[in-house]
C-alpha cells in the first residue's frame, strides 16, 4: 500500500506518519530528509542541490522526482510507502503519479489531517523543548509535570520560529499550496479526512480504522 499524507505544520503529521510506518511496515518517504541526506553524502546531486539552497532558492520539481524514483524504483520499497510531504503542489501530484505508473504501482489512499488554525497557533507558540534532555512539550496540551527534575522552567527553550504570527502564516500558505492537490486526490475518491483536533491515540485509531478497512 502507498499512501500520501497532508496536514498543516502543527497538524501531527510526522507523528502520525512514525505510528503508520511502524505498524504497518512502511518506508517513510520524505523529501526534506531525502535532501539534506544528498547533502550529507556530497554526491553529485547533493552537490547542486547545496548550491541551489545556499543561494536561497528553491530545489526544482525534476530534482525532487529524481530523488523520489530513486526510491519508487526499488524492489525494497515496491507498494510500501508514506509520502510525507510529497507532493506539495499538483505538478508534483501528477509527476508522482506517473512514476508509479512507470513502476507498475499507484496511490492507495491519501490522508488529511483536518486541524483548525486556533488548534495549529496553541500547538506551535506553545511548543518549548528542554535544552538538557531535548524532550518536548507543549504549555497548553502537555505541560512539564512539576516532579520532573530535569525539565524546569529554567531549562525550557523555545525556537524563534515558534510564534503565532508565523503559525498563522504557514498555515495559509499551506492552505493555498495544498487545496489543489487535495482536491486532485478527491476527485479520484481517495482522499480521507482525519480529524486532527483529536488525541495522538484517537488520531491513531482512526487511521488505522481507515487503512484496515482498505486492506480488507
Amino acid at each position: 500500500m502507498n499512501i500520501v499524507i497532508f496536514g498543516p505544520p502543527g497538524a501531527g503529521k510526522g507523528t502520525q506518519s512514525d505510528f503508520i510506518v511502524s505498524k504497518y511496515n512502511l518506508f517513510q518517504l520524505s523529501t526534506g530528509d531525502m535532501l539534506r541526506q544528498e547533502i550529507k553524502n556530497q554526491s553529485e546531486i547533493g552537490l547542486r542541490i547545496e548550491k541551489i539552497i545556499n543561494a536561497g532558492n528553491l530545489v526544482s520539481d525534476e530534482t525532487v522526482s529524481k530523488l523520489v524514483e530513486n526510491i519508487i524504483s526499488n524492489k525494497k520499497f515496491e507498494s510500501r510507502i508514506i509520502f510525507d510531504g510529497y507532493p506539495r503542489n499538483l505538478h508534483q501530484a501528477k509527476a508522482l503519479d506517473e512514476l508509479l505508473i512507470k513502476y507498475k504501482q499507484k496511490i492507495d489512499l491519501a490522508l488529511n489531517l483536518r486541524t483548525k488554525l486556533e488548534t495549529i497557533k496553541k500547538r506551535i507558540s506553545g511548543r518549548f523543548s528542554c535544552s538538557k534532555c531535548g524532550k518536548i512539550y507543549n504549555k497548553f496540551f502537555n505541560p512539564p509535570l512539576k516532579i520532573e527534575k530535569c525539565c524546569t522552567e529554567n531549562s525550557l527553550v523555545q525556537r524563534n520560529d515558534d510564534n503565532v504570527d508565523i503559525a498563522i502564516k504557514r498555515f495559509k500558505t499551506y492552505e493555498k499550496q495544498t487545496e489543489p492537490v487535495l482536491d486532485y486526490y478527491r476527485k479520484k475518491k481517495l482522499l480521507k479526512e482525519v480529524n486532527g483536533e483529536s488525541s495522538i491515540d484517537k488520531t491513531n485509531k482512526e487511521i488505522s480504522d481507515i487503512i484496515d478497512l482498505i486492506e480488507g
